[in-house]
């Protein structure tokens, strides 16, 4: 584990696309739309045969199609194919400020770089200095592995949350952008918004390292949060499991190398994001459950049966808000002993799909949710959005959160996919 003084966020070779479409290039992060294929479809029509970062991902709906293996070699392949004719532009010990602007007009800014894996860790009781916010389910590294560790490059989709209340990082950065070096200035598909990044130079670089080393240093943390606990120099906002994927291939290197020689295996670092948890842009939006297959009478009765006291309808603590064919409603769980509504619901669907069986998804945007719960067979749970400003403390102080209990931002609003990194 690094030692306090490290700062676990730093610079990165990074390639950028060259001689193609920007605009048919960049896709969404591939853990989104799963229960809409039409949406991947239209992503799939409008790429056609350019050279695109669709043809380097494995989109999650795909992870348990029976060809994933035949996706997974035809995906590395085509790495291989794009390297050798050279199709990218290599930005040497680099890291750039991305500015995007979403449909809704706000703008998000970012610092792309790299993490070092040393310092992160997904399990439970994690005192990394980079931690999960939410569980990631292991069931789903296998694939994604698979992927991954005969890769020649990784993709970013992840985005790391900084605490930086007084805005020092963002706020200088986005004041240098007149001296450093434009790289794109395009409009993302399918109502991604616009997205914008520049090169930091020697100067910019200089600075931004001593603020990281300022901003994410334990005692900073310690000084705002309390000294008791190990502090978090980092949070995982989005791409927990493709954090942890990165993290196993790791590990896995590791246990067939000197020590002496981790610190240069490509594989012990990963691009990410870097964004600020207070930018004003940052919106948490709650990720709804709907699950397929079954009765929706059935499973709210099951509900009612599962926690003592429970009852349909508004009341004290709570409060589980469903929708169905038949119409909607609610349930209200009292003196629960979660903290969370998403805590209480999670504990009771994993319980009945395990015994009754079913399939759940995790589903953003509450529009989409109601569609899919107006079909026969399926049940949509509708979940409230979680505190921005609670989420440091509670990830301090309980751990990690359930899988999927917030979102940043809708789907259309996620990190996609542009910029590369080799990785072999």
């Amino acid at each position: 584990m690094p030692s306090d003084a490290h700062v676990p966020f730093g610079r990165a070779d990074i390639l950028l696309p060259r001689d193609c479409s920007y605009e048919k290039w960049a896709v969404v992060a591939c853990d989104q739309y799963t229960s809409q294929p039409e949406y991947w479809q239209r992503v799939e029509e409008f790429v056609g045969g350019a050279p695109s970062a669709l043809r380097l991902i494995l989109p999650e709906s795909c992870l348990d199609g029976p060809n994933v293996e035949t996706d997974i070699v035809e995906i590395n392949n085509t790495m291989t194919h794009y390297l050798r004719e050279e199709r990218f532009r290599r930005l040497p010990a680099s890291m750039i400020y991305v500015e995007r602007t979403l449909e809704g007009g706000a703008v998000r800014r970012g610092l792309l770089g790299a993490v070092d894996l040393e310092a992160y860790d997904y399990e439970e009781d994690s005192r990394a200095p980079v931690r999960a916010t939410e569980g990631v389910d292991l069931n789903r590294l296998p694939p994604r592995v698979s992927l991954r560790k005969n890769a020649s490059l990784e993709l970013p989709h992840a985005l790391l949350l900084a605490d930086d209340p007084e805005d020092r990082l963002m706020g200088w950065l986005s004041g240098e952008r007149e001296y450093m070096e434009p790289l794109y200035n395009f409009d993302l598909m399918e109502g991604g918004g616009h997205l914008r990044g520049w090169k930091l130079g020697p100067e910019q670089l200089a600075h931004a390292e001593a603020l990281l080393g300022e901003i994410l240093a334990p005692e900073t943390f310690r000084r705002c949060h309390g000294a008791e606990g190990w502090p978090i120099a980092l949070l995982v906002g989005d791409g927990n499991h493709s954090l942890a994927t990165a993290k196993e291939c790791y590990e896995r290197q590791k246990r067939l190398t000197p020590r002496e020689q981790w610190e240069n295996l490509p594989a012990r670092y990963a691009l990410a994001e870097l964004v600020n948890l207070h930018d004003e842009s940052l919106t948490f939006e709650p990720v709804h459950r709907v699950l397929f297959g079954v009765e929706p009478s059935e499973v709210l009765a099951a509900l009612v049966r599962f926690y003592p006291g429970a009852h349909y309808g508004d009341g004290a603590g709570h409060v589980l808000r469903y929708v169905h064919a038949g119409g909607e409603g609610c349930v209200t769980v009292p003196a629960p002993d979660a903290a969370l509504e998403i805590e209480t619901l999670q504990r009771f669907l994993n319980h009945y799909l395990h015994r009754m069986g079913g399939r759940m998804d995790y589903i953003h945007g509450g529009e989409v949710a109601r569609r899919l719960a107006g079909r026969a067979g399926n049940l949509a749970f509708l979940l409230p959005a979680l505190d921005k400003e609670a989420l440091l403390p509670a990830v301090w102080r309980d751990g990690m959160l359930p899988r999927k209990t917030f979102s940043l931002g809708r789907a259309q609003d996620k990190r996609f996919y542009l910029e590369a990194r080799k990785i072999r």
